[in-house]
């Protein structure tokens, strides 16, 4: 199957007429953003593409091992999704987990020095590009099995109910991952409990690089699946922060007060290939195609265009918030190659937090709940 015969889905979904636009900036979840709120978004946006594009350069200087799976092109989902989340709602993904964590707050110092294998990393140079942590925002992950971290997320979901709090867990994952077993275990489980879990598909149409048609049986929309289960399911496209906050908004607010769970189906686009090592990204689709999204779907230019039209911001003021972004991605990688290497005997720390933090259970080995 030629890579054009995504055309009819993905490129479909793909589009932000002016209008759209205007719909979803007057739902009333946008219409509470202030214009410094407004930049700020574009900020995050842009240094989550200058983070990466240093880290690219780095990775091909051969400075980093393991793999690279680079999020351009898709920073409009990360950034819109966490705007909208509260004080209880936690985030897990998979191992294109970049611009998740940089939209949580974590800095870029911790980040870039996880890529170097650096001691002064996210996760103290033992997890690499797959596996940031920051558990102090409510991040979970970084996993880099595929939709392993689907029963996770339940998982988080299931404790926020346990402990009676109104929260929600958000667990992304790509559209390689929904034919996995546990992803549909978790799904029948977070009905049947009515767990307060949304499923975020950020769909870039590929997989690792088949095309959605060739690996996956659907009608309409893969979130669809979700009536199987009797779930509320929703899909928009992912290259517009206001249709973003708009449709992750509800899912939260289900989540809130009904503790329901969704799954939400966004169609985004990775410039890049499945990872760095992926040689083949110009054979499962078109250079011409790629270019087209490049140009005409760039989310950050999408973005940019909306605040110059709204006059919250002038040319001036975002090319001096991508400057600064691109001067923090140096100095990340500046950082990152003065940090030390992780101490040997550091490799039987990280394992078990029971023995890290010295508790009865650590000591001997005996562990009882509800203690």
């Amino acid at each position: 199957m030629h890579p054009a015969s995504i055309e009819p889905y993905h490129m479909a979904t793909a589009t932000a007429p002016s209008n759209a636009l205007a719909k979803h900036a007057a739902d009333p979840i946008n219409q509470k953003l202030t214009a410094a709120d407004k930049i700020e978004l574009y900020r995050k946006m842009v240094r989550i593409r200058r983070f990466e594009q240093v880290s690219l350069q780095h990775y091909q200087a051969g400075r980093m091992g393991g793999f690279l799976h680079l999020y351009i092109g898709q920073e409009s989902v990360a950034v819109g999704t966490v705007s909208v989340m509260g004080e209880n709602d936690h985030v897990i993904t998979a191992y294109r987990d970049h611009g998740h964590a940089l939209a949580v707050g974590m800095g870029m110092n911790e980040c870039m020095a996880e890529l170097f294998g650096k001691a002064t990393g996210c996760s103290r140079g033992k997890g690499g590009s797959m596996h940031y942590f920051a558990p102090d925002k409510n991040y979970w992950g970084g996993h880099g099995i595929v939709a392993g971290q689907t029963p996770l997320g339940l998982g988080l979901a299931y404790g926020l109910k346990y402990r009676g709090l109104k929260g929600a867990a958000l667990c992304f994952l790509g559209d390689g991952a929904v034919n996995q077993g546990a992803f549909h275990e978790s799904l029948n489980l977070a009905e049947l409990w009515d767990l307060p879990v949304i499923y975020v598909i950020e769909n870039n149409g590929y997989s690792m690089g088949t095309s959605q048609q060739r690996s996956s049986a659907y009608q309409d929309f893969l979130a669809k699946r979700a009536e199987g289960y009797g779930m509320a399911w929703e899909q928009f496209n992912g290259e517009d922060v206001y249709e973003v906050r708009a449709g992750v908004g509800k899912a939260i607010a289900r989540a809130h007060n009904e503790s329901k769970p969704s799954i939400l189906e966004i169609a985004t686009y990775r410039w890049e290939g499945h990872s760095v090592a992926d040689a083949n990204k110009f054979k499962y689709r078109t250079k011409e195609e790629v270019e087209k999204f490049q140009n005409d779907h760039d989310p950050i230019q999408v973005w940019k265009r909306n605040l110059l039209n709204e006059g919250v911001a002038t040319e001036e003021d975002l090319k001096k918030i991508d400057k600064e972004a691109q001067k923090e991605a140096e100095d990340s990688a500046e950082f990152a190659k003065s940090s030390p290497y992780p101490e040997p005997e550091t490799i039987f720390e990280d394992v078990y937090w029971e023995v890290d933090n010295k508790t009865e259970a650590g000591q001997t080995g005996r562990h009882f709940f509800n203690d």
